[in-house]
């Protein structure tokens, strides 16, 4: 079928957009009459605002608006996924009550950028200071202040999954490896910041947003701001980056667009860069308390862990489903006779937390392989091949786990050989280094998951509370001349998916991709996509959809053909333009005859609708699973405790990959964004509640080169086979560094359980 496109490097379409300045970014949206907003934000990270002082503000030249907490009560943005017991499930744009440093206060509008912020600066706040609250932990503490009052208490919710009997198969297994281990605040750091541009005119709402899922935020805005969903538009060009920060509506966006509604003029804002480290929603911090338990063998008898969220001052737009997809991950690739675990989510005076590349499976898997490695340092066994010893067999798939996770398909011990083939050189010439060279230790360290990917199923995701459907809908058409148009509600942001669905559509019709115009990112045009491009599913499920429309389209060519053509349809062939007969090239018709005839009603079958244009809604009947197995080779200076990845390989099954390109680009940046959580990124506080500004993103000097191996076993749920690759990279690196620094360092193994691993804290742990 098709001219070859699905496997194929297919160079990217949009890349020559993107490189050349012709990009469609937020930033670049000028409309006339536009004025510019500033959000003056909380300098405490607790209290209360008394009152405000606006007339100073006022005064300055080019001021258009001052908005206030009372001018905008009653606006509220919703709380999508609810966790079991969560009280909270929506929170306000503006808020007297002070939560968090950088909280939105007050919104200026001006005619220009500069006295928008010159009269912010002026504004007057009278704030009531409270103490802070900073650090999960210190949340629970009895003398810690009661943040939210009318809910008692700063957990917010606490529940359970798994066996009921695990703690008992723990605490009666022959060995037992017991480990905390705290993550650090990591943020997304997209190319293009956060921006809004808002008009407002005849009761419509325009809106220009750098954004992941911009039906999504249409209905939230929307709802928010009192008007009818048909009266909203929501336009998302090309998103710089996302990573899970874009993927809902922010109060600050939702104030813009408010402030456009007082004006009745377009109002434009973009986060200043200094802004994002207390404005951007940040992700991963919490606390793990694992044990895993192991018989005389060495068979994983039973795990248990403890995860502990920090919700940051209330939930986000995904609340702690974060945390809930690390208890649902942290079995990984292995077998366990028992497994359980506890997750509780608490509040604290510092940015709500909230979506983050990788949406807590790296937490899970720092956690797991840590264990798993510690156990085979205490045992003496070799770490792969523990790994391999309780590693699920390709013949036990699909396979549901003991926290409700059907894995669809796979080999997972053929990529940990893979990928210890790879290794075992280097290992080898750590070994005969040793001791020599330039005085730094040296080790290797692996890490195994198993990916949730293509998130979907609309029942599941009412089963467990998210306000959303998983749904994706494609609608695809053959223009009269021939040429073909997708349309889709998942967006572009710099992954590749114009290009993928362009090499799907190409493929499974049969015409040249040059005929193949790919339309994303604007709910006027595009069908409805409750969640859009998030959580590894833009391919999944958003090509699920078209792979069946275009497999629709095709039939309807070739019945249309055989019509016309007084032949079997089963007999003709789509190449080089046409539809004809096989073995007889001569009888035939080019797609543009067939087109036009369709679309004109002339000579159709009887039954056949005029036009050729399919529009088909694809709900996956589950998840797919990818999978991966990392390895790390790091250098340890004793001496100041720094460390350096060395050597970084990847052995990864996406399913059926559309674009093998693509797919090593995910990985290799996914990889890159993994180790500086691994070793340099962290959003630190102050106890009294201030963002500490240092944060520190890798560079090139930090990234090695990385070795990248595809294996591909197709899903069996997707139509294409695919599974999701955008979150991969991710997962691993925590895990794979920390176990090579374990490695490296024997005399600290047990202690060395904290990410970042930055030089002071290495450094610390060799000297205790």
């Amino acid at each position: 079928m098709g001219n070859g496109y699905v496997g194929a490097r297919t160079p990217r379409r949009e890349d020559a957009r993107l490189l050349t300045g012709k990009s469609r970014y937020v930033a670049s949206v000028r409309l006339p009459g536009m004025a510019y907003a500033h959000v003056v934000r909380s300098p405490v990270a607790h209290g209360r605002l008394l009152g405000c002082d606006v007339k100073a503000a006022r005064a300055v030249e080019g001021v258009l608006d001052v908005i206030l907490p009372a001018d905008a009560a009653g606006l509220r943005l919703p709380c999508v996924t609810v966790m079991p017991g969560q009280p909270m499930t929506s929170y306000p744009v503006l808020d007297d009550a002070v939560r968090y440093v950088g909280q939105p206060l007050a919104v200026v509008v001006a005619e220009t950028p500069e006295a928008a912020r010159d009269a912010g600066d002026l504004l007057d706040l009278d704030l009531d200071e409270l103490p802070a609250v900073v650090g999960a932990e210190r949340a629970l503490s009895a003398d810690a202040p009661t943040l939210h009052p009318e809910l008692g208490g700063n957990v917010l919710f606490d529940f359970t999954m798994g066996d009921d009997d695990c703690a008992d198969a723990v605490e009666g297994a022959e060995h037992v490896v017991e480990m905390t281990f705290r993550m650090g605040r990591v943020s997304p750091y997209p190319l293009e910041p956060r921006g809004v541009v808002a008009a407002f005119a005849d009761g419509e709402l325009t809106v220009h947003l750098s954004s992941q899922a911009p039906h999504h935020a249409r209905e939230h805005l929307a709802d928010a701001l009192g008007l009818s969903h048909d009266r909203v538009r929501v336009i998302s060009r090309d998103t710089g980056g996302g990573f899970g920060g874009k993927e809902h509506v922010y109060p600050d966006e939702a104030l813009a667009c408010l402030a456009a509604m007082r004006l009745g003029r377009p109002v434009s804002w973009s986060e200043p860069p200094g802004d994002r480290l207390f404005a951007t929603l940040p992700a991963r911090q919490g606390v793990h308390r694992g044990r895993l338990a192991l018989d005389g063998d060495g068979r994983f008898v039973a795990m248990d862990v403890d995860v502990l969220g920090d919700l940051g001052a209330h939930p986000s737009n995904v609340g702690g489903s974060t945390f809930a997809v690390t208890a649902t991950l942290l079995p990984g690739p292995y077998r366990f006779d028992r497994f359980a675990v506890r997750v509780r989510g608490v509040v604290t005076t510092t940015t709500p937390t909230g979506s983050y590349r990788g949406f807590g499976q790296p937490e899970a898997a720092l956690t797991r392989e840590r264990l798993i490695d510690e156990a085979a340092r205490r045992l003496g066994l070799d770490p792969v091949e523990l790994r391999l010893r309780n590693m699920l067999r390709p013949e036990e798939l699909p396979y549901t786990t003991r926290v409700f996770q059907t894995y669809d398909s796979g080999d997972y011990p053929h990529a940990l050989r893979t990928l210890r083939d790879l290794v075992r050189p280097a290992e080898k010439s750590i070994e005969r280094n040793a001791g020599k060279d330039d005085g730094r230790r040296r080790g290797v360290g692996y890490s195994c998951h198993v990916e949730s990917t293509g998130m979907g199923p609309s029942m599941d995701m009412k089963a467990i509370n998210a306000a959303a459907g998983g749904y994706e809908t494609a609608i695809l058409r053959m223009e009269q001349d021939g040429s073909v148009v997708v349309s889709s509600g998942v967006v572009s942001m710099g992954q590749g998916i114009e290009t993928a669905l362009a090499q799907i559509a190409a493929d499974r019709v049969g015409v040249p991709i040059e005929r193949v115009r790919v339309v994303l990112g604007d709910t006027a045009t595009t069908p409805y996509s409750s969640i859009g491009a998030i959580a590894s599913r833009t391919l999944v499920v958003g090509g699920g959809a078209l792979a069946r429309a275009a497999g629709r389209l095709r039939a309807r060519l070739l019945a249309l053909a055989a019509h016309r053509l007084e032949a079997d349809a089963g007999d003709l062939e789509i190449a080089d333009g046409a539809v004809r007969v096989q073995g007889d090239p001569r009888a035939s018709l080019t797609l543009r005859e067939l087109a036009t005839s369709a679309w004109r009603g002339w000579d159709l079958p009887e039954g056949f609708a005029p036009g050729l244009e399919e529009r088909v809604s694809y709900d996956p009947e589950g998840y797919t699973f990818a999978y991966g197995a990392h390895a790390a080779a790091v250098a340890v200076d004793p001496e100041t405790g720094a460390v350096e990845v060395e050597r970084y390989w990847v052995v990864n099954d996406a399913g059926v990959l559309v674009n093998p390109t693509v797919v090593e680009g995910q990985l290799t940046g996914g990889v890159a964004q993994g180790i500086g959580q691994a070793l340099t990124e962290e959003i630190g506080y102050t106890d009294d509640g201030q963002p500490i500004a240092e944060y520190l993103p890798p560079t090139t000097r930090e990234v090695p080169g990385i070795e990248v191996v595809l294996l591909e076993t197709p899903s069996p749920l997707t139509p294409g086979g695919m599974k999701g690759v955008g979150e991969a990279g991710t997962i691993g690196p925590p895990a794979a560094i920390a176990n090579a620094v374990a490695a490296a360092l024997s005399e600290i193994a047990d202690r060395v359980t904290d990410v970042p691993l930055t030089p002071a804290v290495v450094w610390s742990l060799l000297r205790a």
